[in-house]
C-alpha cells in the first residue's frame, strides 16, 4: 500500500546493495519457520492496491463468492485478504482493536464465517507499530492481545506491515508477533511487510511463512521490473514454508496484456505468493485467462519449493530456469526491452542433460514442440514466453484442439455447424463440435470437421481487416498459418495476425463476433491457447 512516510531513498540504496547482499549472503537458508503453513506459496487476493480504505464485509464477501464462481478457488486460491481501514480509530475500553461497525456489521468473526462457508479463508492485516499506515491502532506492544482477537475471530492469514514502527529494531517486532501467534493455537500464516528492509530475506525464514522484499508496487511495467530485478536475486533464502514476497499482483490493474502476462509468468517462476489485487468481480475473460491458468499455477505451487534464478541476462533479456519435482524444469525467456528480439538459451544451461530430446510445452499457448537442446522464441516487447521442459518428445503437428481465444475464453467456430465455403469464422462458447476443432497440420493448416475444410484468409487478401472463412483445402499460402510462441496466430501469406474484430473492447467478444486478419500488436484478441 501507499505509505504516509517517504523511503524512496532507503528503496533506492537497497536495490543498489543487493547484488552485494547475495554475494555476501552465500549460507543455507535459515531455518524455516515450524508452524506447518505455506508448504507452497500463499495464493489468494487481498482488497488494497483496487480500493485502498474503501474495504467492507460485503466487498469482502462477494469476492469470495466469486472465487467460487469464476473457478479460482478450485485453481488454488484459497485466502482472502483485508487490508488496512477495516477498524475503528480507536481500541475499546479494554484495549481491544474494534471491527469498524460500518464497514463490517457482522465484525470480523461474521466476515470469517461467511468466507469459511465458501471453503475459502480469510487474512487480516495490522501493523508493527503504534499504528498502521492508514492511521488506525498498531499492534506494537500488543501484540499478544490483538493476536488473541485474530485467532478468536476465525482469522487464518495476517499482514504485518511496518509503519509508525518507533525506531524499534526489525526482528524485535516480529519475532514478538510470531510469539503471540504461536501462542493462540491457532494456524495463522504469518505475512511479514517490512519493506525488504534490514536484509530480511537472511533471517526472515525463523520469523515468518513470507517476508516483502522491496518496497510496494503499482501497476506500471518499471515498477514490476524493479521489484523483479530485486526478488530474482534471493532465490537461495526461500523454499517451502517461507517465501519471498515481491508484493500483491497487478494483473488487471492497467498494464497491457502482454506486461501482464509477465508479472504474472515471473511471479510464479519465483516461487512468489500470488496474491490477486485487482477487483475480481470485473475481471475481464483476459484477466481471468492471466489468473486462471493452472499449469502456470502448477509452477508456483511445485512441492519442490525451489525459486526460479536468472541462469542468464544481457542487454535486457533474460533467462530464468525453476527445477520442478518431477524433474522437469520451467523456463521464462523474458525481454525487458520495448522491441522484440529472439531469447535463447539451451537444456543444459537450464539443468536439464546435455544430450537428448526435450519435449518443450509452451504454457501460455499449451503449443507443444520439441527440440534437441536449443530453447528460443520471438519475445514480444515487454513480454515472455514460458516453457515447461521435459526429457522426451512431442508436437501439436497432427493434434486437434479447440482454439481458444484469451480475450473472450470462446472457442474459434465455423458458424452454425456449416461446412459451406465462404462460412463465416467467429468465436462462439465453447462446446466440442467438430466446427471448432482444429487439426494442426505439417503444412501449418488450421482444419475443421477432421481435416476437411480450412482457415482461409478470404481471397487471398493481405490487408487489415482481411476476413477469416471456411474453405475447402487448396495447400494456398492463405491458409497455411504460424502458431507463435507468443500465443498469435500469424497468416503466412499476409504475416497480420489472426485477430476478434473489435475484440479490444470489453463489448467486443461476444459470440458470433468474425475474426480477421489485423496488424499484430500484442492484445489479448490476438493471443490463442490450444484447449
Amino acid at each position: 500500500m501507499v505509505h504516509p512516510h517517504p523511503r524512496a531513498t532507503v528503496t533506492a540504496v537497497l536495490v543498489l546493495l543487493l547484488p552485494v547482499l547475495v554475494l555476501l549472503g552465500a549460507a543455507p537458508r535459515a531455518r524455516a519457520l515450524d508452524n506447518g503453513l505455506a508448504r507452497t506459496p500463499p495464493m489468494g487476493w487481498n482488497d488494497w492496491n483496487a480500493f485502498g480504505c474503501n474495504v467492507s464485509e460485503q466487498l469482502i464477501e462477494q469476492t469470495a463468492d466469486y472465487l467460487v464462481s469464476s473457478g479460482l478457488k478450485d485453481a488454488g486460491y484459497q485466502y482472502v485478504n483485508i487490508d488496512d481501514c477495516w477498524m475503528a480509530s480507536q481500541r475499546d475500553s479494554g484495549g481491544n482493536l474494534v471491527p469498524d461497525p460500518a464497514k463490517f456489521p457482522d465484525g470480523i468473526s461474521g466476515t470469517a464465517a461467511y468466507v469459511h462457508s465458501k471453503g475459502l479463508k480469510l487474512g487480516i492485516y495490522e501493523s508493527a507499530g503504534t499504528a498502521t499506515c492508514a492511521g488506525y491502532p498498531g499492534s506494537l506492544n500488543h501484540e499478544q492481545q490483538d493476536a488473541d482477537s485474530f485467532a478468536a475471530w476465525g482469522v487464518d492469514y495476517l499482514k504485518y506491515d511496518n509503519c509508525n514502527n518507533q525506531g524499534v529494531p526489525w526482528q524485535q517486532r516480529y519475532d514478538a508477533m510470531r510469539d503471540a501467534l504461536h501462542n493462540t493455537g491457532r494456524a495463522i500464516v504469518f505475512s511479514m511487510c517490512e519493506w525488504g528492509e534490514d536484509s530480511v530475506w537472511t533471517w526472515g525464514a525463523a520469523t515468518g511463512n513470507l517476508w516483502r522484499t522491496t518496497g510496494d508496487i503499482n501497476a506500471s511495467f518499471g515498477s514490476m521490473l524493479s521489484i523483479y530485478h530485486s526478488n530474482v536475486q534471493l532465490a537461495q533464502y526461500a523454499g517451502p514454508g517461507a517465501w519471498n514476497d515481491p508484493d500483491m499482483l497487478e494483473v488487471g490493474n492497467g498494464m497491457s496484456f502482454t506486461e501482464d502476462r509477465s508479472e504474472f509468468s515471473l511471479w510464479s517462476e519465483m516461487a512468489a505468493p500470488l496474491i490477486a489485487g485487482t477487483d475480481l468481480r470485473k475481471a475481464t475473460p483476459a484477466t481471468l485467462s492471466l489468473y486462471g491458468n493452472r499449469a502456470v499455477v502448477a509452477v508456483d505451487q511445485d512441492s519442490l519449493g525451489k525459486q526460479g534464478t536468472q541462469v542468464a541476462s544481457s542487454g535486457g533479456h533474460d533467462v530464468l530456469a525453476k527445477p520442478l519435482s518431477n524433474g522437469d524444469v520451467s523456463v521464462v525467456l523474458f525481454n525487458e526491452n520495448s522491441s522484440a528480439a529472439t531469447i535463447s538459451t539451451t537444456a543444459a544451461a537450464v539443468g536439464l542433460p546435455s544430450a537428448g530430446s526435450y519435449k518443450l510445452t509452451n504454457l501460455w499457448s499449451n503449443l507443444v514442440s520439441s527440440s534437441t537442446g536449443a530453447i528460443s522464441a520471438t519475445v514480444p516487447g515487454h513480454g515472455s514466453v514460458m516453457y515447461r521442459v521435459s526429457v522426451g518428445s512431442g508436437s501439436s503437428t497432427g493434434s486437434t484442439h479447440p482454439l481458444v481465444g484469451a480475450s473472450s475464453k470462446r472457442c474459434l467456430d465455423a458458424n452454425g455447424g456449416a461446412t459451406t465455403p465462404g462460412t463465416k469464422i467467429q468465436i462462439w462458447d465453447c462446446g466440442g463440435g467438430s466446427n471448432q476443432a482444429v487439426t494442426i497440420t505439417a503444412a501449418g493448416e488450421l482444419r475443421l470437421y477432421g481435416g476437411t475444410q480450412c482457415l482461409d484468409a478470404y481471397n487471398n487478401q493481405t490487408s487489415a481487416g482481411t476476413k477469416v472463412e471456411l474453405w475447402t483445402c487448396n495447400g494456398g499460402t492463405n491458409q497455411q498459418w504460424r502458431l507463435n510462441p507468443d500465443g498469435t496466430v500469424t497468416g503466412v501469406q499476409s504475416g497480420l495476425c489472426l485477430d476478434v474484430t473489435g475484440g479490444d473492447q470489453p463489448a467486443g467478444n461476444v459470440n458470433g463476433t468474425q475474426l480477421e486478419l489485423w496488424g499484430c500488436n500484442g492484445g489479448a484478441n490476438q493471443q490463442w491457447s490450444l484447449g
